[in-house]
């Protein structure tokens, strides 16, 4: 049986060692992976990308600030949702971040029971953005393959355009467009055309 909670990883980044303690403390033993660290820089320095967590941390510290850290992950593309801790001055400022992006803001001292809530539902956005994150990430992969002309041929395909319209587009003879369409099935899987149709009708 693995010793490693089975509900996930919450990043607690406060410079304030009696939060860090007490949210580790309430959550380790909600059965959450808590990993704590008393600056942004630091939680930077360590942080991976690839793992399934959300962030609590507090917007005002010394050094790089929550707000300024929320920008930095911002910067990086990071799936990871945020919630930010304020006191009762900084509501103004958490507002600001949640027009960011960040999830929410909690207030000290804590409502465990809310704070637990919004954890679970903080995670539960996790695994959906990371899950279209590899998939995005996945699709990128495959579209990598293509040459300049099947991307160009696949662009018009998603547009909806026709072989003789796609042909017509690039100056080139219908049956060059279906071998290119020949060639795109083979290196793309059919999910994936389907999926870039799907992105396109949303557009």
């Amino acid at each position: 049986m693995s010793l490693i909670p089975k509900k996930g990883t919450v990043f607690v980044v406060d410079d304030d060692e009696a939060v860090r303690d007490s949210l580790q403390w309430l959550l380790e033993g909600k059965d959450y992976r808590v990993r704590c660290y008393d600056s942004a820089e630091n939680f930077l320095a360590r942080y991976d990308a690839r793992e399934v967590a959300c962030l609590i941390v507090d917007i005002r510290m010394t050094g790089m600030s929550g707000l300024e850290l929320q920008d930095r992950l911002i910067e990086q593309q990071s799936p990871l949702p945020i919630v930010f801790i304020t006191g009762h001055g900084d509501v103004p400022m958490a507002v600001t971040s949640m027009k960011k992006g960040a999830m929410d803001f909690i207030q000290k001292p804590f409502d465990e029971a809310a704070l637990v809530t919004l954890i679970e539902r903080m995670l539960e956005h996790a695994k959906t953005s990371f899950a279209a994150a590899q998939a995005s990430a996945s699709r990128d992969a495959l579209l990598g393959k293509l040459t300049s002309r099947e991307a160009q041929v696949l662009e018009r395909i998603v547009a909806g355009r026709l072989n003789k319209q796609i042909a017509d587009d690039l100056g080139i003879s219908i049956k060059t467009v279906e071998a290119h369409r020949a060639n795109i099935m083979e290196k793309l899987s059919a999910n994936t055309v389907a999926d870039l149709l799907k992105i396109a009708l949303k557009n």
